[in-house]
């Protein structure tokens, strides 16, 4: 989780602790050679480390004759971080460990619809006993890494109109937990994080990376040059509402007509279905009509497959991907919906474009979300600011 390999960005004690943030550990001669740093500046830094509750000694080095060296390395567990995802109609809560782990989770029914403080305090009152349960406290939370289901201004924290959650506009989700834990707070678009947390769990290093959600609503995620693009006002990525061909007359929750979200979203197509007489009032109906062979459920999400596949092939002219990975509810569909997707972009797309392109189900499941908002809160607690302030603190 260096600055060099994160989607995330990005010659004190906090300089020196980036070369420790992989977890492997080190001895003083090689921290001292790769710095540049006379051996007493790096173990005064590494005191400041120490006392700090992040490093500590593991078991010694080879000795080349003589007493052998002193390793140092990250403690994974010296601290906590509380990552939160929010959806629509769910929130799930999971406590991670400084090298990304999550170690607990719990996942709980809400409606985001409710307001912010419902839904933050149901989050909050998970979190404790996930704590408890691993015989820990608020003050082990070093940062908390939030995803919420629309627009987010990354730099406030602070939602952006988002159609989804009434009530949120401009609400400060970070000033609302500060209150209750002393920690930094980081807040995302919900498919940000998502996209963080899957293309932290490829089974290769991929530069250009597309996540896309597909449940209440559609968006995707975009890691570009190995870096998270969140655009000028945070909507990069906001795929459900570009307009696609057979959308004619069909209305959008935005206000717009014929929106990919309106005809392929979880409840658009349960919508299609239940036109047909079939029972289906939520994607995870669609999926368990899918799931038993219903043809007509089928037919009904490869069709859905097909109309993301529409707006995804003039996505990948723009953004050139060599991964898409697709999750949410209806990715629980599997082969069926990416068979639609796969039809449609291989026969729009330029050939040069798709010639290495992976189109698949996301790894990660419904955890992606989690495992983004972790590594969210624990690259900047342990930026090089986030030390610091540490240190600041623990000195103050």
């Amino acid at each position: 989780m260096t600055d060099g390999g994160s989607a995330l960005g990005g010659a004190d004690a906090s300089e020196l602790f980036q070369l420790l943030r992989d977890g492997r550990p080190r001895t003083m001669t090689e921290l001292a050679t790769v710095t540049g740093l006379a051996r007493s500046t790096v173990g005064l830094r590494l005191n400041t480390l120490t006392s700090l509750g992040l490093i500590g000694t593991v078991d010694p080095g080879l000795s080349t004759g003589g007493r052998p060296p002193r390793r140092v390395a990250l403690i994974p567990d010296a601290r906590l971080a509380l990552a939160i995802d929010v959806g629509a109609s769910h929130v799930q809560v999971g406590l991670t460990n400084l090298v990304g782990d999550v170690l607990l989770r719990r996942r709980a029914p809400i409606n985001v619809a409710d307001g912010p403080d419902p839904v933050l305090s149901r989050a909050l009152a998970i979190a404790d006993p996930l704590l408890e349960e691993l015989g820990r406290s608020r003050t082990a939370i070093i940062a908390i890494g939030i995803g919420l289901p629309g627009p987010v201004h990354f730099e406030t924290g602070r939602p952006s109109k988002p159609p989804l959650m009434p009530g949120w506009d401009g609400f400060d989700v970070p000033g609302w937990f500060r209150d209750h834990i002393a920690a930094p707070v980081l807040v995302d678009n919900d498919v940000n994080i998502m996209a963080l947390g899957e293309h932290s769990r490829l089974e290769r290093e991929v530069g250009h990376f597309l996540f896309v959600k597909v449940a209440t609503g559609i968006g995707a995620g975009i890691i570009s040059g190995g870096l998270l693009q969140r655009g000028a006002q945070g909507i990069a990525g906001d795929i459900g509402h570009v307009r696609v061909g057979r959308g004619a007359g069909v209305l959008c929750r935005c206000g717009n007509e014929g929106c990919l979200e309106a005809l392929a979203s979880g409840p658009a197509v349960a919508s299609d279905l239940r036109e047909d007489g079939l029972d289906a009032q939520s994607a995870k109906d669609v999926v368990a009509l899918v799931t038993s062979g219903d043809l007509r459920a089928i037919q009904a999400v490869r069709q859905a497959g097909r109309d993301l596949g529409e707006v995804l092939a003039a996505s990948i002219s723009f953004l050139n991907p060599s991964v898409i990975s697709i999750g949410g509810q209806m990715a629980a569909a599997g082969e069926h919906l990416l068979a639609g997707v796969r039809e449609v972009v291989y026969q729009r797309a330029m050939p040069l474009a798709t010639r290495n392109l992976q189109i698949m189900t996301a790894r990660t499941g419904d955890r992606a979300g989690l495992i983004g908002a972790g590594m969210l809160a624990i690259h900047h607690a342990l930026s090089p600011q986030g030390i610091q302030a540490l240190d600041d603190a623990a000195s103050f």
